[in-house]
């Protein structure tokens, strides 16, 4: 797999390049195909920042760490933010793959206890009508009255359950940015629904499918 790295105010040197090295196998263990990676090495005054980019077929995991130490450290705990985020989207992945096959075992199962307990539409059918013909003699007889029944189901409402809102703040960016930006910080933070501003003050959300795209959506001025 391809590994790019870039310094920005620093030198890569031997040493940060077997710890991604090492780092990104780990996470291509977990994701399986991968097609290509990335690592930025950033250096600002004080501020030392890593940030690891992993692409998939269909995703792209991004870490982002920074230390007042060394890059080392801020290198080690991109690579674990990543490595993360790979566990959990593995996770969701096998999550997706099973839900239909359980679906189609509780549909088969209930029409397994259908057919045995109960009978079939067309059985129904046949009985209705040999009732009404006997009711009205069928010209062979004299005809019985037939009396009007009502039938009542209950409950007569179906109950509706109130829904569980839960207020969150970590998925409203409280400062401008960027789509790219955005972006990162979604994959950052985690989260399948992110809504921020960019530079000119539009609303934008940005809202991950089940496919694992983004998809960006404006809000009408």
């Amino acid at each position: 797999m391809l590994i790019e790295y870039t310094g920005r105010q620093v030198v890569v040197t031997k040493s940060h390049r077997a710890l991604g090295d090492e780092g990104v196998e780990r996470i291509r263990k977990i994701l399986g195909k991968t097609t290509k990676a990335h690592i930025v090495l950033t250096a600002e005054k004080y501020r030392q920042i890593a940030e690891v980019t992993v692409k998939t077929r269909l995703q792209t995991i991004v870490g982002c760490a920074e230390s007042n130490a060394t890059m080392e450290i801020a290198l080690r705990e991109a690579l674990g933010r990543t490595e993360t985020q790979a566990v959990r989207y593995k996770a969701k992945q096998r999550a997706r793959k099973r839900l239909p096959k359980e679906e189609k075992q509780h549909e088969d199962s209930q029409l397994v206890r259908t057919r045995r307990s109960g009978r079939s539409a067309e059985a129904v059918k046949a009985d209705v009508k040999t009732e009404v013909a006997q009711a009205s003699g069928n010209g062979r007889g004299p005809a019985k009255s037939l009396l009007p029944v009502t039938v009542h189901s209950f409950p007569a409402r179906v109950p509706v359950s109130e829904p569980h809102v839960v207020r969150s703040l970590d998925s409203v960016a409280l400062r401008p940015m960027t789509l790219e930006e955005a972006v990162k910080e979604a994959e950052f933070r985690d989260r399948e629904v992110f809504v921020f501003r960019d530079p000119k003050g539009s609303l934008m959300v940005l809202h991950r499918k089940r496919d694992g795209k983004m998809e960006l959506i404006e809000a009408p001025q």
